[in-house]
C-alpha cells in the first residue's frame, strides 16, 4: 500500500462567464485606443508582427474620427458604398428571416453585427480574386454586386434556384463572383483556400485567396493543416478567423479563446497573425488590404482574428437567449459596424441622419421587391422547382447502369 500523499487531480471544464438572466460583462476585454498601432512594412518578419496577434488594429475612435497609421484614407463614395453594401446586407438577412418563419425557406443564417467584416474585405479586395466562405459572408456576395434575386432564389429552392435545390439556402455558389461553394462541413474553406491560393502562384497567377471561419472551427483539424501548408509553401492566401464570441451554443472559450488570442495559433507556423476590431469597417479594410499587398508580393499568408460579436441566433434554428444574455449584444463593447460607419461619415461632413434613414428605406424596399418578385417564380412551399431530370445532372461524367435505370424510372 503507497503511503504517499499525493493530490487528485481535476479537470476544468471552460465556463461563460454570463448565463441568461445575468448582466453583461465585457469588461474583461483588453480595447486598445483607436491609432496605437503602427503599420509595419508588409515584408516584416513574422517574429516583429508577434505583438500583432495579441493587440487590436483599430482606426475609429471614439469621437468617430478615423486616426492611426492604419487609416486607409478611403474617400466619402468609397464609405458611403461600403455603408450601403453594408446596410443592405443587414436588410436582406432581416426579410429572408421573416420568410423564413412564414415557411417559404426552410433555413437562414444572419450576419447580422459582422456585416463589416465580410463588405469591408469585399472591397479591400481585386474582383477577381476568390474568396472561400463560410455560411455568414452574404455581405462579401452583396458588396461584389451580386443580384439579390440570385441569391433568393437559391433560398427559395425554386426553378431558377442556381443550385437546382441540391444545397441548404445561404449555401451559395457563384464561379462569376468569386466565391467558391459553400460547404455545410466546417472548416473545409481553409484548406481548399491554401490549395488554390498554391496553384495560383505555381501557375504564376496574380490572383490570392481569403477564407472565413469561426472561432470554434479553429479547433478542426482542417484549419492547422491549412495553416501548416500555408507556411510551408508561403501561399498566397489571407486566413480570417471571424471571432464572434460564439459557435452554435458555446462561447469561444470551448475552442481556447479564454488561454490566449485565435490570431496567436499563426506563431507556432511561422505566420503573422493579426487581430482586428471587426466592427471597424475601416480597420478591417485596412487589414485585408495590407495581407493583400503582402500576398501578392510573395511574402506568404497572413492570419486575422476579426473580433466582433454574432448579434442574432447562429441560426433560424437556434434560441441565443437560452444560452447568453439577451441584451448581450447592446452591451459589446465595439458598438454596431453599420452606426460607427455612419456616425463617422456624420462626423467628417459626408452624411446625415436624414440620409441615413432613406438609405435603409431604399435597402428595404429594394429587398422587398426583389422578395415579390422571387416568389413569383416559387418558394419552398409552393410555386415551380427545378424539374425533376436535374437531380441526375452535373453528378457523374458518365453515369453508371443503375442511376440510368432510376433516371428512366423517374420518368427523366
Amino acid at each position: 500500500m503507497s503511503l504517499r500523499n499525493r493530490s487528485t487531480l481535476s479537470l476544468r471544464i471552460p465556463q461563460p462567464k454570463q448565463r441568461p438572466g445575468d448582466k453583461p460583462d465585457f469588461s474583461a476585454i483588453a480595447i486598445p485606443p483607436a491609432g496605437a498601432l503602427e503599420r509595419p512594412a508588409t515584408d516584416a518578419s513574422h517574429r516583429d508582427l508577434i505583438p500583432y496577434a495579441y493587440s487590436m488594429i483599430r482606426v475609429l475612435n471614439d469621437d468617430h474620427k478615423a486616426v492611426g497609421a492604419w487609416n486607409p484614407r478611403l474617400d466619402p463614395a468609397a464609405l458611403i458604398k461600403g455603408l450601403r453594401d453594408m446596410v443592405l446586407t443587414r436588410a436582406f438577412d432581416d426579410r429572408m428571416v421573416r420568410v423564413q418563419r412564414q415557411g417559404k425557406i426552410s433555413f437562414y443564417v444572419k450576419s447580422t453585427g459582422e456585416e463589416a467584416t465580410a463588405v469591408a474585405f469585399a472591397h479591400a479586395l481585386e474582383k477577381d480574386d476568390m474568396c472561400f466562405p463560410s455560411y455568414r459572408q452574404q455581405g462579401f456576395l452583396i458588396a461584389r454586386g451580386c443580384p439579390l434575386i440570385q441569391m433568393m432564389c437559391q433560398c427559395f429552392s425554386n426553378a431558377r434556384d442556381p443550385m437546382k435545390g441540391r444545397q441548404l439556402p445561404v449555401l451559395y455558389s457563384f464561379r462569376e463572383f468569386g466565391y467558391f461553394t459553400i460547404s455545410g462541413n466546417l472548416g473545409t474553406q481553409a484548406p481548399q483556400a491554401v490549395g488554390w491560393a498554391m496553384a495560383s502562384a505555381y501557375k504564376s497567377d496574380d490572383r490570392i485567396a481569403v477564407s472565413f471561419i469561426g472561432e470554434g472551427t479553429t479547433a478542426e483539424g482542417d484549419f492547422h493543416h491549412a495553416l501548416n501548408f500555408a507556411a510551408v509553401y508561403r501561399a498566397p492566401v489571407i486566413l480570417n478567423v471571424v471571432n464572434n464570441q460564439w459557435a452554435i451554443s458555446s462561447f469561444s472559450g470551448m475552442a481556447g479563446g479564454d488561454e490566449t488570442t485565435f490570431a496567436s495559433r499563426a506563431i507556432g507556423y511561422g505566420l503573422p497573425g493579426l487581430r482586428v476590431d471587426g466592427n471597424d469597417f475601416l480597420a478591417v479594410y485596412a487589414a485585408a488590404q495590407w495581407a493583400a499587398e503582402r500576398a501578392r508580393s510573395n511574402h506568404g499568408a497572413t492570419v486575422i482574428e476579426l473580433f466582433t460579436y454574432r448579434a442574432e441566433g447562429h441560426s433560424t434554428s437556434d434560441d441565443p437567449s437560452r444560452y447568453r444574455p439577451s441584451d448581450e449584444w447592446r452591451a459589446w463593447p465595439l458598438g454596431d459596424p453599420i452606426e460607427r460607419l455612419k456616425n463617422h461619415l456624420i462626423a467628417i461632413g459626408a452624411w446625415s441622419e436624414k440620409q441615413h434613414q432613406a438609405l435603409i428605406e431604399e435597402a428595404v424596399t429594394l429587398v422587398r421587391e426583389t422578395q415579390r418578385e422571387t416568389e413569383s417564380i416559387g418558394t419552398l412551399a409552393d410555386g415551380s422547382r427545378a424539374p425533376m431530370p436535374t437531380m441526375f445532372e452535373d453528378v457523374l461524367a458518365e453515369m453508371p447502369w443503375h442511376i440510368a435505370q432510376q433516371k428512366k424510372m423517374a420518368g427523366a
